[in-house]
């Protein structure tokens, strides 16, 4: 459940308030009754959820054999599609060097 609460309730009780955070609860924190920011648990590491090899193996099954012609006859009709200049800036953009 969201919680409303005032940029003033969140300075005034920002104990409690972190607290409940804490616990999984979220907040809308509003100034002058407009809403500037939400307050939500911090999803850490240790939390994060995995796919079972299972489900993914499941999932890849619906997906079909690929060969190389027909991964080039689905990209050359995505080429297509794709506007010119839109292609070119793309393919034209700068890549990241270590």
């Amino acid at each position: 459940m969201t919680t409303t609460i005032s940029q003033r309730e969140l300075r005034n009780d920002n104990a409690d308030i972190m607290r409940r955070v804490e616990q999984g609860e979220t907040f809308v924190v509003t100034r002058n009754g407009t809403p500037v920011a939400d307050l939500v648990p911090h999803r850490s590491l240790k939390r994060q959820r995995f796919v079972p090899v299972q489900d993914v193996a499941a999932g890849l099954e619906h997906i079909g054999d690929w060969d190389v012609d027909g991964f080039i006859r689905e990209r050359e009709q995505l080429d297509a599609a794709v506007d010119d200049t839109e292609r070119d800036s793309w393919s034209a953009a700068p890549t990241a060097r270590r």
